[in-house]
């Protein structure tokens, strides 16, 4: 089982990435997924999930608006589609499994974990 998010870069106030977490060894349609984020010195949020099966979605305040998450059954792919970044958005990005259904950003209730991607919003 494994998750490995890509996409990440340096960006300018107001641009736009597209991260990818791509699954190997399990099928993400029968998880729900999360995309967390870790700046440093601070804590990790939770920035956005999807939920297993009804693939409902939800968003942080601080995202909402800004990014969108979706997934491509076919290349066992969650994306994050993140527009209009600013620089309190740099942080390192992951992105997490669970089995459980629902919608949760408590990154406590999710077992697999990527290793991370690094985005940088700066001028």
């Amino acid at each position: 089982v494994q998750l490995v998010e890509s996409g990440g870069g340096l960006v300018q106030p107001g641009g736009s990435l597209r991260l990818s977490c791509a699954a190997s060894g399990f099928t993400l349609d029968y998880f729900g997924i999360g995309w967390f984020r870790q700046a440093p010195g601070k804590e990790r949020e939770g920035v956005s999930c999807i939920s297993r099966s009804s693939r409902d979605t939800y968003y942080a305040d601080s995202v909402k608006g800004r990014f969108t998450i979706s997934t491509d059954n076919a290349k066992n792919t969650v994306y994050l589609q993140m527009n209009s970044l600013k620089p309190e958005d740099t942080a390192v990005y992951y992105c997490a499994a669970r089995s459980a259904y629902g919608l949760t950003l408590n990154d406590r209730f999710y077992n697999n974990w990527g290793q991370g991607t690094q985005v940088t919003v700066s001028s």
